[in-house]
């Protein structure tokens, strides 16, 4: 089973829904970079259950140990590892899910390649797998702030309701994470209205990262645009993934796509930061498109393993709308990812940066 990201910093998760825990194996962090517990933890409240009325009510306090690869809070250059317990599973609630297939899920695809599947959750299909990429994500940031590189992200669409406004500084106080305070008042709203009709709503999470070199990535198969895609795409329930205008793109003529550049500053930004596979030095900019929770209330038609169908209603605690939680991971894998390339530009051409 592929658990593991990455080429020199690379991330392995481990660990099922329900089982006792969680985590992530992290190889290739250089040795003496801070490791801040508290700042780890930080990012796994980000994108813990329980955190709003428009979230799960599965209550997690997601508690991050460091079990390996840090002494007096540097690295040592060994491999991280990192533990959070579950403590609030309610297997029972898929005992009835046992035997059927839910739709939309993997729950039939898992079987028919491993021949057997963890029903509560999902196993390993399940979103909370995600709390490992976090905490690793974490690391990257802390590694890639030390030479000036941030990450900001957030919800910019949920259904047709869109964020009209980029004002990052405004996306972590509202429960939707939106860059737009008028925008996120209505996207909470339909969050609500969906939630109550026992239906989910899917959305676009946006990333940024400010301060990426210009030269990270490869000019072919490892194009750097093609590794942020992998990342994303990764992600649970991600279905789409634009750098830049991505799609819109189609729509315009060289003359209007082109990015103008006077040797200190772009004019525009279409091309999301990245120009040939390879880091521009403009600011990097990744669209994620987010399907609706699978897991809704409402009846619906489900596959018997052993034959013929059912009706039935998912019961247990989901998310009405992933987005919100769904912006941390996507940061982490975009740090990650530009973890990865900032190593590999560093082993190539002998400098920092």
């Amino acid at each position: 089973m592929s658990s593991t990201f990455g080429r020199l910093f690379t991330l392995t998760t481990f660990g099922e829904s329900h089982g006792p825990g969680v985590g992530v194996l992290v190889d290739g962090m250089p040795p003496g970079m801070v490791v801040d517990a508290a700042a780890v933890q930080r990012e796994l409240d980000r994108r813990r259950p329980g955190q709003s009325a428009i979230t799960t009510s599965r209550q997690e306090a997601d508690q991050v140990e460091i079990v390996s690869g840090v002494f007096d809070g540097l690295s040592t250059g060994a491999p991280i590892l990192l533990l959070v317990r579950n403590n609030d599973q309610r297997s029972q609630d898929y005992d009835a899910l046992k035997d059927v297939y839910r739709p939309g899920h993997a729950d039939y695809a898992y079987a028919q390649k491993y021949g057997v599947r963890d029903h509560r959750g999902g196993g390993r299909s399940s979103g909370r797998e995600t709390v490992g990429r976090v905490a690793a994500g974490a690391l990257a940031k802390a590694a890639l702030a030390t030479v000036g590189v941030s990450i900001v992200g957030g919800t910019v669409r949920v259904a047709d309701v869109a964020a009209l406004r980029r004002d990052w500084d405004v996306a972590e106080s509202n429960a939707v994470r939106c860059p737009d305070a008028e925008a996120a008042a209505r996207m909470i709203e339909l969050i609500e209205k969906t939630r109550d009709a026992k239906d989910s709503v899917g959305g676009v999470v946006e990333l940024v990262a400010r301060g990426v070199p210009a030269g990270w990535g490869d000019p072919t198969m490892s194009k750097l645009d093609a590794m942020l895609g992998a990342a994303m795409l990764s992600i649970p329930a991600t279905k789409g993934v634009e750098i830049g205008c991505g799609f819109a793109v189609a729509a315009l003529r060289g003359s209007q796509a082109n990015d103008v550049f006077d040797g200190e500053r772009f004019a525009s930004n279409h091309a999301g930061g990245i120009a040939g596979g390879i880091s521009n030095g403009n600011d990097v900019v990744v669209r994620v498109a987010v399907r609706p929770a699978t897991s809704i209330g409402m009846p619906q038609v489900m596959a018997r393993a052993g034959g013929g169908t059912e009706t039935r209603a998912i019961t247990g605690r989901h998310d009405p709308c992933i987005c919100p939680r769904v912006v941390p991971v996507a940061e982490a894998m975009m740090a990650v990812t530009l973890m990865d390339a900032w190593l590999r530009q560093r082993a190539l051409r002998g400098r920092e940066k």
